[in-house]
C-alpha cells in the first residue's frame, strides 16, 4: 500500500506542478530538443552547486568512468544560472533543474516559483518526493528533471538514496538516443559472420569492417580516415563453459589477454605488439543479468606489449548455460591524448544489442 500511495502522490504532484505551468501540452509546433549525447544542462543557484548539495550531484553525474588511465566523467555537466536560461538553453535534450523550497536567494526562487503552492505543500507533507520527470516540457524530444527538497539535508538524503537510479535513468536514455542514430543503417555481412562463426546475433554499425574472421572469433574495426576520430574495434569470442571458475575476474582477464594475445598486434608485422590488459590500473568488475544470462561487465585499459600504444576498453562475459558456451564481447579504443567517454558509449551501445541467445532454428522459422 505505501508503494501505491507513493505512486498516486507523485501523480498528484505532477498535476499540482502542470497548474503551474502555462497549461499548454506538447505538441508538434514545439522544436526539436538538441544536445549532444551525454550532455545535460543543469540549472542551479551558484552557492547551491559550490556546496554540499553540489558535492552530491557531483558524485551522481561527474564521477569518474571506472578502469580509466586518466579521470573521465561519466556524462558532460554544464552548469547554468536559473536567471540565465534563454530559449535556446531551454530547448536542450536533458534539462536538470535542482532547488530547495527555503532557498531565499533569487536564482533558486527562479525555479521555485514554477512550483505551486499545493505542490510544495505535498512535499512538505511527504519529504521521500524529490523529483518530478516531464518530457517534451519545452522541445520534442526532450527530458527534463526536476530535483528539490524542502532544505537541503533532505534534498541530500534522497539524492544518496537514489543516485544509483537517477545515473542509470540518463544512461539509459542517452544508449537510447545513440542507438537510434548508429544503428540506422547496419553491417549485415559482420552480423552473418558473427552467426556462422560465433552463433550469436550481433547489430553493429555499417561502418564497422571486418578485419578478422574465423571459428570462434570476430573482429570488426572502424577505422578514421583521420585523427579526430577515435579508432574502435569490437571483438566477439566463445569458447564452451566449463564452470563458474570462469567467470572470476582472475580467469575473465586471462580469456581477455589469451584471445588478444594471438589476434591482436599493435603491428601486425611485430609479433611482440600483441595486446593486454594494462594491470597497473586496476579493472573494474561489475556483475549484471542481460536476458537472463549471467554477465560480467569489465572496463579497463590495454597497452600493446612493447608500449607502442594503449587506450580503453569495455567488455562483457556472458554465460549461456542452456547451450552450454561461454561468450566474451569487447570494444577497445586508441584516441590518444582524447576524451574516449563517447567511444565507450558507442561500444556500450552496441554490445548490449548483442543476442547470445539466438539459435540458428529462428532463421528457419
Amino acid at each position: 500500500m505505501r508503494i501505491i500511495s507513493s505512486c498516486i502522490l507523485t501523480l498528484i504532484f505532477a498535476a499540482l506542478f502542470s497548474c503551474s505551468q502555462d497549461g499548454s501540452m506538447a505538441d508538434s509546433s514545439k522544436p526539436k530538443a538538441r544536445g549532444s549525447i551525454g550532455e545535460i544542462i543543469m540549472v542551479i543557484d551558484s552557492v547551491k552547486w559550490a556546496g554540499p548539495v553540489g558535492d552530491e550531484l557531483r558524485n551522481i553525474f561527474e564521477s569518474d568512468l571506472p578502469g580509466m588511465f586518466r579521470s573521465e566523467a561519466k556524462f558532460k555537466v554544464n552548469i547554468v544560472d536559473p536567471r540565465a536560461m534563454t530559449r535556446m538553453l531551454k530547448m536542450s535534450t536533458n534539462l536538470i533543474y535542482v532547488t530547495t523550497f527555503d532557498d531565499k536567494r533569487g536564482s533558486s526562487q527562479v525555479i521555485n516559483s514554477q512550483f505551486s503552492k499545493e505542490s510544495k505543500e505535498k512535499a512538505m507533507n511527504d519529504p521521500s518526493i524529490y523529483s518530478l520527470r516531464m518530457e517534451d516540457e519545452y522541445a520534442i524530444g526532450q527530458e527534463v528533471l526536476y530535483l528539490f527538497g524542502n532544505n537541503e539535508n533532505e534534498l541530500i538524503t534522497n539524492l544518496k538514496k537514489n543516485g544509483s537510479r537517477l545515473q542509470n535513468l540518463f544512461e539509459v536514455r542517452e544508449r537510447g538516443r545513440l542507438e537510434r542514430i548508429i544503428l540506422a543503417r547496419k553491417n549485415t555481412e559482420a552480423a552473418a559472420e558473427a552467426k556462422k562463426n560465433i552463433g550469436i546475433q550481433i547489430n553493429v554499425p555499417a561502418s564497422y569492417q571486418i578485419a578478422k574472421s574465423e571459428k570462434g572469433f570476430l573482429w570488426l574495426r572502424q577505422i578514421t580516415p583521420t585523427a579526430n576520430r577515435p579508432d574502435i574495434s569490437l571483438i566477439f569470442h566463445v569458447e564452451d563453459y566449463v564452470d563458474e571458475s570462469q567467470t572470476f575476474p582472475e580467469n575473465i582477464l586471462k580469456i581477455r589477454d589469451s584471445v588478444t594475445r594471438f589476434n591482436i598486434f599493435g603491428d601486425p608485422e611485430d609479433p611482440t605488439s600483441y595486446v593486454l590488459t594494462e594491470k597497473q590500473i586496476p579493472p573494474a568488475f561489475r556483475n549484471m543479468v542481460i536476458n537472463d544470462n549471467f554477465t560480467t561487465e569489465i572496463r579497463a585499459s590495454w597497452r600493446t606489449n612493447n608500449l607502442s600504444m594503449g587506450g580503453t576498453y569495455l567488455g562483457y562475459l556472458m554465460v549461456d548455460e542452456e547451450k552450454g558456451k561461454l561468450y566474451y564481447l569487447e570494444g577497445f579504443v586508441y584516441y590518444p591524448n582524447e576524451v574516449h567517454r563517447d567511444a565507450l558509449r558507442e561500444i556500450e551501445t552496441i554490445l548490449l544489442n548483442t543476442d547470445i541467445n539466438w539459435k540458428e532454428e529462428q532463421e528457419e522459422t
